[in-house]
């Protein structure tokens, strides 16, 4: 059964709104920007490893470890494409500092409804040509929660079209696969999902596709190819939308041969792993450190 702790988030969750927030089209990306952090504060984003550069339009936020020769771990943080960073996204980055002997990047990157997929995509393969200037790509792990899983699974397959080198391995937390949301099994999901929901979430990404089709590969990487892929972690949240559309995307990568590890949420909600207070959030986040470790 689910904790007493997955329960009280879901009190919060229903508190705040959130669900109602992505239940509006258009989006009121204005509101839900509002938990966005820029600049994180607190002792730890103030210690003298903790520098800030820019790429692009991105501004990467680096936190580097004390061991030479540590990889890179490059965060790309979810959001919807309209927002984010949040706090979220920063405690995760510390934890995953903390916990593993990794340099950690935190991409924030140009968002939509101002800039569009094709932007984004431009700034995430910069930075990541970045990282090949300063890191072996043996060294390179990427990992991506909600849309940053769509950012990091759709620039693999850019590099590997392009015969470009491709990371050690990536974490993919609830990514968004396809942004038609056109899964017939959606509609069952979202009645039990306690964040998103398919109206809000399509509106977002019809914000962000500018020109592009919704089922283009830059912004639904379930159509792109996915031969050739790195190892792969994959989490993915039973009362989630974006579950099914994930469920087929793990067959595509078993059916590619690629060494894709699965961890399910039972009754998760999306991005269960870096969720505050829940004990299932810490477990599944401990999974997740155990992966970069090893």
């Amino acid at each position: 059964m689910p904790s007493l702790t997955y329960r009280l988030l879901l009190a919060v969750l229903k508190m705040k709104g959130l669900k109602k927030d992505f239940s509006q089209d258009p989006v009121d990306f204005i509101k839900i920007r509002k938990e966005d952090i820029h600049t994180p504060k607190g002792r730890f984003y103030r210690q003298k490893n903790v520098t800030h550069f820019s790429v692009l339009n991105s501004k990467i936020t680096a936190i580097d470890s004390d061991e030479k020769s540590s990889p890179l771990l490059i965060y790309v943080h979810g959001g919807a494409f309209i927002s984010g960073p949040s706090s979220i996204h920063w405690d995760t980055v510390k934890t995953l500092s903390q916990q593993t002997n990794a340099t950690v990047w935190l991409c924030d990157y140009p968002k939509a409804p101002e800039n569009t997929i094709d932007v984004m995509a431009q700034n995430i393969d910069a930075i990541y040509e970045s990282a090949l200037k300063v890191h072996s790509v043996s060294q390179i792990i990427l990992i991506g929660d909600s849309v940053g899983g769509t950012l990091i699974t759709t620039l693999v397959q850019r590099l590997i079209a392009q015969s470009l080198p491709i990371p050690q391995k990536i974490v993919l937390i609830s990514p968004v696969m396809d942004a038609s949301l056109t899964n017939s099994q959606i509609a069952a999901i979202d009645k039990v999902d306690p964040m998103l929901s398919r109206k809000g979430i399509l509106s977002s990404k019809k914000m962000c596709a500018g020109d592009y089709a919704l089922k283009d590969p830059i912004i639904s990487p379930l159509y792109g190819d996915f031969d050739g892929f790195p190892a792969t972690l994959l989490l993915l949240a039973e009362h989630d939308i974006m579950y099914p559309d994930g469920k087929i995307a793990y067959q595509k990568l078993k059916t590619a041969k690629v060494a894709v590890t699965l961890i399910e949420g039972d009754r998760m909600p999306h991005i269960w792993p870096i969720l505050p207070v829940m004990k299932e959030a810490k477990i599944a986040l401990k999974q997740i450190v155990d992966y970069i470790n090893n």
